[in-house]
């Protein structure tokens, strides 16, 4: 689904459980939207940023991983075993959705949308790894965007004066 309002609100995505969820649904909310994978060297990532989303979703923040197998083939696992690895190994309690693709002709909408508004390093829009993340304020609107090697802690003052 394209965006026609402008911001993240236009899309939806598919849960890891198999539901179809409407981005608007996070109107109101800071969203850190990030490409995820399970057997990545940036995969301890996910502790911090499930330790963010505890710390700030009671004000209005939101972590939405998108696991994508197109870096290394290294998101190989199905739903459930990307749901389990993530909750056994991070106790990941955020948003997971379906595995996507970031980049090329099947890149999620979503993604097209937002490397197309947030380019990366010398205008380039590709992503370029796991662990991209894409900071969006409380009217979906994309803030920023943080290359791979940038670690959730780090993020935490740009978030924190977004809500």
């Amino acid at each position: 689904m394209s965006s026609t309002t402008g911001s993240i609100y236009g899309f939806t995505a598919e849960t890891l459980d198999g539901a179809t969820v409407g981005l608007d649904q996070y109107r109101d909310k800071v969203l850190l939207i990030v490409n995820t994978a399970s057997e990545c060297g940036f995969t301890p990532q996910y502790k911090g940023l499930q330790e963010l989303y505890t710390r700030l979703a009671g004000r209005g923040f939101e972590v939405l991983g998108f696991p994508c197998n197109q870096f290394g083939k290294q998101e190989p696992g199905d739903a459930a075993q990307i749901g389990d690895f993530c909750e056994k190994n991070y106790g990941v309690t955020f948003p997971m959705f379906a595995k996507i693709d970031v980049n090329g002709a099947n890149a999620h909408p979503l993604f097209k949308y937002l490397t197309e508004k947030e380019p990366g390093v010398l205008g380039l829009e590709a992503i370029k790894w796991n662990f991209t993340k894409f900071l969006v304020d409380r009217n979906g609107n994309i803030v920023k965007r943080y290359a791979p090697i940038t670690k959730p802690d780090a993020i935490a003052g740009d978030i924190e004066k977004l809500l």
